[in-house]
């Protein structure tokens, strides 16, 4: 069994790894920044051009009122030629860029800290380890350029091969020659160039094949293990696909089950890594959805 957190915060706790954010923490964050480059991780929320999965649906973006609803504010003092738009979004939570609650998974019928699986509710959702439990954190941040490390996927594109599982001394000989070096209280990004691959290959015309490149358990440990409160992914499932030992979500159980470290899915890290901007700050604000498994995120990196 690898590295297990339950209880170490407290028998009530339902925030997990963010324990380790503390002020000191951030302060030491800060001073990693050294360009103040700005980067949007987020990849854009539509109903095509981006990664998504059939069970999920497609998130629509509804218009609520425009133009043609004009002087329907007269009633308030609403002048000639002023109006407002507006939307309904339709969506769900672990569309496109997303954060998994420690509510998402669980293994052995319980999630994080002992919760059992009968805490979340069809319609009153999670009783407990909802994403509101987040709030929003700001930590450093430390990229880890797969892409890079590999040298693509050996046929000079800009992605990992699809399938490959990386492993803890992958991330760690990564690092390395990135010259950073991955603290408790840190967010690791895990560029896979997945991203790439599925703009590239969607161009095409081609359908997206299942197997996508990801870390596996032993990833997983070695992550745990040095005490990080969040894992940022270029892909699905932060984990390899098909999944390590063949083994539903096993990276998800040790990460988000045992560990209480969060997910955080489908981000675009090519950006920061064509500037080699391997640390800086990372901030992640979740909408405070009460009871919710996850939610929508746009994250901010300043290196």
């Amino acid at each position: 069994m690898g590295t297990k957190n339950w209880g170490r915060w407290g028998e009530d706790d339902q925030r997990g790894a963010l324990n380790l954010v503390t002020p000191d923490v951030v302060k030491a964050a800060v001073d990693s920044v050294s360009t103040g480059r700005v980067y949007s991780l987020g990849i854009p929320i539509q109903g095509h051009g981006v990664p998504l999965l059939d069970y999920r649906g497609t998130p629509m973006r509804l218009t609520l009122q425009d133009g043609t609803d004009d002087g329907i504010f007269a009633m308030y003092g609403c002048q000639e030629g002023t109006g407002a738009h507006e939307d309904v979004l339709v969506m769900a939570s672990h569309t496109t860029s997303h954060m998994d609650a420690l509510i998402h998974v669980y293994g052995g019928y319980h999630h994080y800290n002992g919760v059992p699986f009968g805490e979340m509710r069809a319609l009153g959702g999670a009783a407990k380890l909802g994403i509101e439990q987040v709030g929003g954190f700001a930590t450093r941040g430390v990229l880890l350029d797969m892409v890079r490390h590999f040298g693509g996927d050996g046929n000079g594109n800009d992605w990992v091969t699809l399938g490959r599982i990386i492993t803890g001394d992958d991330l760690a000989a990564a690092a390395s020659s990135q010259g950073v070096e991955v603290r408790a209280g840190d967010a690791v990004m895990i560029r896979t160039g997945y991203l790439q691959f599925w703009w590239d290959n969607a161009a095409k015309g081609q359908p997206a094949p299942f197997e996508q490149p990801g870390i596996g358990l032993d990833a997983a440990e070695w992550l745990a293990s040095r005490d990080v409160v969040a894992v940022v992914s270029d892909n699905a499932a932060v984990e390899s696909i098909p999944f390590d030992n063949n083994d539903f979500l096993c990276v998800h159980r040790a990460l988000l089950v045992d560990a209480g470290i969060y997910l955080i899915e489908f981000n675009n890290l090519a950006g920061p890594a064509a500037d080699e901007a391997w640390e800086g700050v990372l901030a992640v604000a979740p909408l405070k959805v009460t009871g919710a498994t996850g939610s929508p995120v746009n994250p901010i990196y300043i290196a």
